[in-house]
């Protein structure tokens, strides 16, 4: 069972199985779980500049430092990526949608796109830079599973449009 939140609607997976009044139960206790940890997320990942504070933690713990973003902030346009970086620029931008995902889960697309300031292309250099993030795995699986679930039920996904699921 799992609840989350996509384009502005609650998503509550549940067996189906469950008689009417277990579905009325269980829905309930699960969007109380998710509006309780999205509040507790919301804390801890506050707005762009606690963001652009946490790129630079990032960069120093993982990357050595080197990319050193203009801009890191929070953005509600972008349903198929989960963030985006222009390196000309040094701009860094999330996906809203990441808000309610583990902490762990924020830091990987960040390290992704701080990689992109040193290495552009999704080459093996590129890769071996985001590999420094010791979770990257364990995110990257956290978003295809994501990705798995809108696709199951439907919904555009970001590998609709890319040959992985990978959140630029």
């Amino acid at each position: 069972m799992t609840a989350y939140r996509e384009s502005g609607r609650t998503i509550v997976l549940i067996p189906a199985a469950f008689t009417p009044a277990e579905e009325r139960r269980w829905v309930a206790q699960m969007v109380a779980k998710l509006q309780t940890r999205e509040e507790r997320r919301r804390r801890s990942l506050g707005g762009d500049e606690q963001l652009m504070a946490r790129a630079r933690e990032l960069s120093t713990a993982h990357l050595g430092g080197v990319p050193q973003p203009t801009s890191v902030r929070w953005v509600d346009n972008q349903q198929r990526r989960w963030g985006s970086c222009t390196p000309a620029d040094g701009s860094i931008r999330l996906s809203s949608r990441l808000r309610g995902m583990p902490e762990y889960v924020v830091d990987y697309v960040l390290v992704h796109e701080l990689a992109h300031l040193i290495e552009p292309s999704h080459d093996q250099r590129f890769w071996a830079l985001v590999a420094a993030y010791p979770r990257a795995e364990r995110a990257r699986g956290f978003l295809e599973g994501v990705e798995l679930a809108r696709h199951d039920a439907g919904e555009p996904t970001t590998s609709d449009d890319d040959d992985d699921v990978d959140p630029d």
